[in-house]
């Protein structure tokens, strides 16, 4: 039998684009697992999904059984209204966030996932948890650079940025 796992995810970008993170709790049982991480220059719908993304990845058990809790609707309604299967079909032609959604997608696959959106700063002591997660990996001296931000047709950056 797979494991039942509860995840609550939150990103979080000053100035979007700016300075960001992204923020999650684990919960399985009597575990608990935080993780975090922020990036010079991104936005806020990136580490939003950034965060779905790392949490999936840190399952270890293929077909675990997922409720993920996030206050983003561009996340949480993009899957439950089947918007992202949509765009698939379209090779996200206008979409942005293209190598973000691919990752999500294969990781997404592996597992049985369902989305509950919550609102956000409504005093949901996880939510708020990962909120705080977010904001200070986005205020880290050790921020990494969001690769795919950085390529993305968005007419603010070159490929080769110093």
């Amino acid at each position: 039998m797979s494991p039942e796992i509860t995840i609550y995810t939150d990103g979080a970008a000053s100035g979007n684009p700016g300075p960001g993170g992204y923020g999650v709790v684990l919960l399985s049982g009597r575990h608990r697992k935080e993780l975090s991480g922020g990036f010079r220059l991104t936005t806020n719908n990136r580490m939003e999904l950034l965060a779905v993304i790392v949490a999936l990845e840190a399952l270890k058990i293929p077909d675990s059984e997922v409720t993920i809790y996030t206050d983003s609707r561009y996340v949480a309604d993009a899957v439950e209204k089947g918007w992202v299967f949509e765009w698939e079909k379209k090779r996200f032609r206008k979409k942005k966030n293209q190598d973000l959604w691919l990752r999500f997608l294969e990781i997404y696959r592996q597992h049985k996932v369902r989305f509950i959106w919550i609102k956000g700063h409504a005093d949901n002591p996880e939510n708020e948890r990962c909120d705080r997660l977010a904001v200070m990996a986005s205020q880290s001296g050790r921020l990494q650079e969001d690769e795919g931000y950085r390529q993305e047709d968005n007419g603010m950056f070159t490929d080769n940025l110093e």
